[in-house]
């Protein structure tokens, strides 16, 4: 598919996340899009385009962003609509994804 480097359009596969999520997460941790941008090396104005809804960004990149997201705190929920918190804790690493696990990791 066009614009994706992992075989689902625009991050657009179950558990991705939205543009919206993407939008209400940074208003959350008070972050510009350059804060966002700044902190997985692309440019502000791929985060302001994912956000506004333009173009086809690759998913690995909407994942970077989500990654990113997730490690300063932010909690997405996809079901049974999708949205953000904020983890009092503070941020953590993300974990294995339910998806993600194998034999080999689910250990």
């Amino acid at each position: 598919m066009a614009g994706s480097d992992e075989g689902t359009a625009s991050g657009l596969a179950q558990g991705a996340m939205t543009p919206a999520q993407s939008r209400a997460a940074r208003g959350l941790l008070d972050w510009s899009a350059e804060d966002l941008a700044g902190k997985v090396g692309l440019e502000p104005g791929f985060v302001r385009a994912f956000e506004g809804g333009h173009g086809d960004p690759p998913s690995g990149q909407v994942e970077a962003l989500r990654s990113a997201l997730m490690a300063a705190g932010i909690v997405f929920t996809d079901a049974p609509s999708p949205g953000v918190s904020l983890d009092p804790q503070g941020g953590g690493g993300e974990g294995t994804r339910l998806d993600a696990l194998t034999t080999e990791n689910d250990r």
